[in-house]
């Protein structure tokens, strides 16, 4: 499998929450989940819980291992938990998250699992791609964010309106009937979406954190079968550099409202899925 991945900070004065990497059979992302710029109660922060868990994932997914994702992921989630248990209020809702993909190819398949809003791209040698990804925050996130999506991004009515939607959602995070994230909790594992595909109907895969998928859905100024031509041609950068522009030509959020300005944006394109595939000239 070839992997290629870039990243890019919403702020570059501020850490990138978002995290990715891979091993020889298989590809993680995570994203800093949304409760940040509140006060947590974890000192680490979602910079620190996402590298640490994307790091216990990789370590899971070598090609000998015989979990299935949903037990993979909660075992990574025990033991990041286990690791700051005893400095930090890990059951507060503040404390630090993240969305999660895992793509693993193993043997004649390939398995993926999705938690939370990234997304992942299957593209098929026939037919629409496959796009995975879970849209219970967004739902539940609809009756809070008028107030947010109505003021003008980066002025004090926005960073207020912006402050009262993430302690709303509070309430309803890896609860029944709203939505789940990576956490301290390692039941969330269990509300993941997962699924296996043959890995000869697969040309390419993509994992997207939210900030890079916007392009898509949120923008809406490409497609998905748009979106992969794009990785074909230039790669993760290629995508990066048309989100950093259309955020640049809507500052102020009146045309795509937005929680943030600029977002965290982080992609891995995965070709070569088979590994009998021929290099690239």
């Amino acid at each position: 499998m070839q992997v290629t991945m870039a990243t890019s900070p919403g702020n570059h004065d501020q850490p990138n929450e978002d995290f990715t990497g891979s091993v020889p059979n298989a590809v993680v992302l995570l994203d800093g989940a949304g409760l940040s710029g509140t006060t947590s109660t974890c000192s680490h922060g979602v910079a620190w819980y996402t590298r640490r868990l994307g790091g216990a994932l990789l370590s899971r997914l070598v090609p000998e291992a015989g979990d299935d994702l949903m037990a993979l992921l909660a075992d990574a989630i025990e033991e990041v938990a286990d690791s700051h248990r005893g400095t930090c209020d890990i059951t507060d809702p503040s404390s630090p998250s993240a969305t999660v993909v895992m793509l693993r190819i193993t043997g004649d398949r390939a398995d993926y699992l999705v938690l939370a809003d990234s997304v992942l791209v299957l593209e098929q040698h026939r037919g629409d791609p496959i796009v995975v990804t879970d849209s219970r925050e967004a739902e539940v996130g609809r009756q809070y964010r008028a107030a947010m999506d109505s003021a003008v991004n980066d002025t004090p009515e926005h960073h207020q309106a912006r402050r009262e939607y993430i302690g709303a959602m509070r309430s309803h995070r890896n609860q029944p009937g709203g939505f789940w994230v990576a956490a301290g909790d390692p039941r969330a594992a269990s509300e993941a979406l997962t699924g296996s595909r043959p890995v000869r109907d697969l040309a390419s895969a993509a994992l997207l954190s939210d900030g890079a998928s916007r392009l898509a859905d949120r923008f809406h100024l490409a497609d998905w079968p748009e979106v992969l031509a794009l990785l074909d041609t230039e790669g993760p950068c290629g995508v990066i550099r048309r989100v950093r522009s259309a955020e640049a030509s809507d500052p102020y959020g009146t045309r795509w409202p937005r929680g943030k300005t600029h977002d965290d944006t982080t992609l891995a394109y995965c070709t070569r899925l088979n590994e009998n595939a021929p290099l690239p000239t």
